[in-house]
């Protein structure tokens, strides 16, 4: 596995849990000393556990030398990011330093699988990469990953489906023997060619990305026309053709993949004269959803925000990670600092890796209670389950003022102004809060 991110470590400890033998590189010797000593670098319900067991029976292993690393594997995994550069296109320098630098050490016949997130065209690219160093054969294979930050073991082992694209029936049935522990219960081995299987990839994310955006979009303007976007929901996700995965309203996707996925397949498709007219307005809603708490709190204040405390809850862009790229909350917290507000914050795993991204300019809490302190509102951003049933006699106590914008639809609305609340979501009318006023 060349790269110990989230994809790399995930799927190297996985199938070293399944009886192989895995070695792990990176370049970053801390991140690999981390991983050596029995931690790990990234927050992954499960993965630690997994680690240190595969560690101890001598299963994985962690390097930063190539020769290593390369010299006896079958398969060499290319894990490594790729990140957007300023026109959104996916940059390549990671993956193709990875394949130049393992070229002079590749065994006779190995099978190199490209499981980061590329363009279609690339596995051409890392063929050509590694034949300009050497002369010894080998096979190339896409092995694209369809991995939930949060729930990323379940869904490697768990597979819906494996994707696999080959040129050489041998890559391709050395791929099948290698997930095969994990598709006994008849979930498909799919192999295709390898621009499908890079394609797949990039439409399966922007699919995604595609519903959450249109469900926000539907939920704005429910809050206009006086509809539920909770009842709207029920009522078209019970269609079997739409269904209710990644159709609930919020404050926007962020993460390491969608963004960047829907603008460089976006950039992709241009780069081919092929205009890409829904990726692009996906993208562009997605931005502006980051801002509707934002919205609300000021029209609610009538734009009097300068020297009021607002809490934050969650900052990571969804639960069960601390992973803050492209996370709404640090959207939502820029505007209110540029607002001229004080805000505290508290997210049960994020908060240092926020404190690392903007420093000290909020106040971190150890407790979600202890945001609430004088605060003259609540924003709810992410949906960890401590926040689902909390003490609200205890919060409304705490608080300045009884004021909640929930991002992520939380709680009743009705059962929120009963206990006093004002309390806005997203997608639902205005209405029961006229009545509650009147």
């Amino acid at each position: 596995m060349i790269g110990t991110g989230y994809v790399g470590l995930v799927t190297g400890t996985c199938f070293a849990e399944s009886g192989n033998d895995v070695v792990c590189l990176d370049v970053d010797a801390r991140k690999v000393n981390l991983l050596k000593s029995g931690g790990v670098p990234i927050y992954e319900p499960g993965l630690e556990e997994l680690v240190r067991r595969n560690s101890a029976a001598g299963r994985l292993k962690f390097t930063t030398d190539y020769a290593e690393a390369i010299a006896s594997a079958q398969c060499i995994f290319i894990c490594v990011g790729t990140p957007q550069d300023q026109s959104g296109a996916a940059d390549l320098k990671y993956v193709q330093a990875a394949a130049e630098q393992m070229a002079p050490h590749l065994r006779d016949n190995a099978v190199v699988v490209c499981k980061s997130t590329v363009p279609v065209g690339t596995n051409r690219k890392v063929a050509g990469w590694i034949s300009a160093r050497t002369s010894t054969r080998f096979r190339i294979a896409s092995n694209p990953e369809f991995l939930k930050e949060g729930a990323a073991i379940d869904d490697f082992t768990k597979p819906d489906r494996v994707v696999v694209g080959v040129d050489d029936p041998t890559a391709g049935e050395l791929m099948q023997e290698l997930y095969k522990p994990f598709l006994r219960t008849e979930k498909p081995f799919i192999v295709v060619g390898i621009e499908s299987a890079e394609m797949i990839k990039y439409a399966a994310n922007c699919m995604l990305a595609t519903k959450i955006s249109f469900i926000n979009e539907m939920a704005n303007i429910c809050e206009q026309v006086g509809a539920d976007i909770n009842e709207v929901r029920k009522g078209i996700g019970h269609d079997a053709r739409i269904g209710f995965s990644f159709l609930f309203p919020g404050v926007g996707y962020g993460g390491s993949c969608f963004p960047k996925d829907v603008r460089a397949l976006a950039s992709l498709a241009e780069q081919h004269g092929v205009s890409a007219r829904i990726l692009r307005n996906v993208d562009e809603t997605n931005n502006e959803q980051k801002h509707v708490l934002f919205r609300k709190l000021s029209g609610y204040f009538q734009g009097q925000l300068q020297g009021r405390k607002i809490a934050v809850w969650g900052l990571s862009f969804k639960p069960r990670t601390d992973d803050i790229r492209e996370a709404p909350s640090l959207v939502l917290i820029q505007n209110l600092l540029d607002a001229g507000c004080t805000v505290s914050v508290h997210d049960p795993v994020a908060q240092e890796n926020v404190r690392h991204e903007i420093g000290d300019v909020v106040q971190y809490c150890p407790h979600h209670y202890d945001a609430c302190d004088n605060a003259d509102a609540l924003c709810i951003v992410t949906e960890w389950n401590e926040f689902r049933n909390p003490d609200f006699d205890y919060i409304r106590h705490k608080m300045k003022s009884p004021v909640i914008f929930d991002g992520r639809n939380l709680y009743d609305r009705r059962r929120m102004a009963d206990r006093g609340f004002h309390y806005s979501g997203v997608g639902l009318s205005a209405l029961p809060v006229a009545a509650e006023k009147s």
